[in-house]
């Protein structure tokens, strides 16, 4: 049992797993109408102090989430996952991004280079199966990287559309609470955060890119489609499976 459970009263609980579903309730219920600082503060400072991380793409929109918890804790530990298949200017970003902004703990996660030989020795695995590149390169990463928390925030937002259109602010899935401090913001709030704070944008921004991920499967999109919508086009795929499959 985490820290972030031990004060909790379990009582109800038929497992260790509802017991934590229903901590993720009553946090969803006591903290979801407050500011995205605050839900930051209250996720970082108290409810799971030391053992959460941010999971950060820093893509089109990662430096919103950034932006704000770099004032609630800027050694907070953010997540990258690195693919090896980003456009060239995503580690650029990143590291350009965290500078500016003073995030002093931001990790490189990458795929095993053992199996990286045994399941894509040419790299074009993505051309195949889509889903197990994603598996390979960020599934599993993350999965390994995640053991050292109880819970991890994330930059999701209902506007995206999908399966994240009832996405809580606090959620518990397979092993972690997640917090979502900005689900609930639109493009606007994004929009007008960004020219507010004088944040940089993802170079690929301007080339219409609205999700930016790797680059085999990541096109601009066009007016009046979902910000997700280049994503894995033409295919029902939406998500990498790093939400869907925890």
């Amino acid at each position: 049992m985490t820290a972030a459970l031990k004060a909790f009263d379990l009582r109800e609980a038929a497992s260790p797993e509802e017991a934590a579903q229903l901590h993720a309730a009553a946090l969803d219920a006591r903290y979801k109408d407050d500011a995205a600082l605050d839900i930051l503060d209250a996720a970082i400072n108290r409810e799971f102090k030391g053992e959460i991380a941010l999971v950060s793409s820093f893509g089109a929109e990662s430096a919103v989430l950034l932006h704000l918890a770099a004032q609630v804790a800027p050694d907070v530990p953010v997540l990258f996952i690195d693919t090896g298949k980003h456009f060239a200017q995503t580690p650029i970003y990143r590291r350009q991004l965290a500078k500016s902004l003073g995030l002093t703990n931001v990790q490189d996660i990458k795929p095993s280079a053992e199996e990286l030989s045994a399941e894509d020795p040419n790299g074009d695995l993505w051309k195949r199966d889509t889903d197990a590149c994603c598996t390979l390169r960020k599934v599993r990463p993350l999965d390994g990287a995640l053991k050292n928390y109880a819970a991890w925030i994330t930059g999701r937002k209902q506007f995206h559309g999908g399966a994240r259109v009832t996405l809580p602010t606090f959620e518990f899935k397979g092993d972690h609470f997640k917090v979502n401090p900005i689900v609930r913001w639109d493009r606007d709030d994004i929009e007008t955060y960004f020219a507010r704070h004088d944040l940089p944008k993802h170079p690929l921004v301007e080339q219409g890119f609205a999700s930016i991920g790797c680059w085999p499967c990541t096109h601009p999109v066009a007016s009046g489609e979902d910000t997700r919508s280049g994503r894995w086009r033409g295919q029902s795929k939406t998500e990498c499976g790093i939400h869907t499959m925890r």
